[in-house]
């Protein structure tokens, strides 16, 4: 029988996630963001911690109705308005994978040429928003792209992944990751 996580193992689900992101080159020590939603609240990790020594201690608690706590990832208004827009989402992962990041640089979407990424996502939107402005504009264009796809990326700065649970987010990140190394390797051929 399967038993529903309660708040406490979800956020020791989301802080060991979030550093095997880290340790699997997906982020560096202090990049990167993610999240849990756990009814009303909106669990994130803070701005600028280090995925080595994040515990679950530090973790920050939001509210879905928009409510941002002091030391909040400046994400935390994306992430929100992700679960707003998708009521299915449970989490959402951001990472800055350097395959994904470097071979959609041109703006374009990105088709992954290898079996499961095309499985996954087709598809990837890349979003493009202007670095003074990515604060005001990313929360909406992020969570627009997320309500139909698994993963979304915007140019020049990484990947945001949403799913039902925390494993498949870190699943839909990784996966990208690996899709985008496979289509850089074979363009090299």
């Amino acid at each position: 029988m399967n038993r529903i996580p309660d708040r406490q193992q979800l956020k020791q689900e989301l802080v060991k996630h979030y550093l095997w992101l880290r340790q699997y080159g997906c982020n560096d020590s202090h990049s990167g963001n993610a999240s849990f939603r756990w009814h009303d609240e909106v669990w994130v990790t803070p701005t600028g911690c280090c995925a080595d020594t994040l515990t679950v201690d530090d973790l920050i608690c939001c509210q879905l109705d928009g409510t941002t706590e002091a030391g909040a990832s400046l994400d935390a208004p994306l992430h929100i308005e992700v679960y707003r827009q998708n009521p299915d989402a449970r989490a959402v992962f951001h990472s800055h994978g350097p395959h994904v990041v470097a071979i959609t640089l041109n703006g374009n979407n990105f088709e992954p040429v290898d079996f499961e990424g095309q499985l996954y996502f087709p598809i990837v939107p890349v979003v493009q928003i202007p670095y003074p402005e990515y604060v005001e504009k990313s929360p909406a264009a992020i969570a627009q792209q997320l309500q139909k796809n698994k993963v979304a990326v915007v140019c020049g700065h990484g990947v945001y992944a949403c799913a039902e649970t925390i494993n498949l987010a870190y699943k839909w990140s990784c996966s990208l990751e690996l899709s985008a190394k496979t289509a850089w390797l074979a363009r090299q051929l």
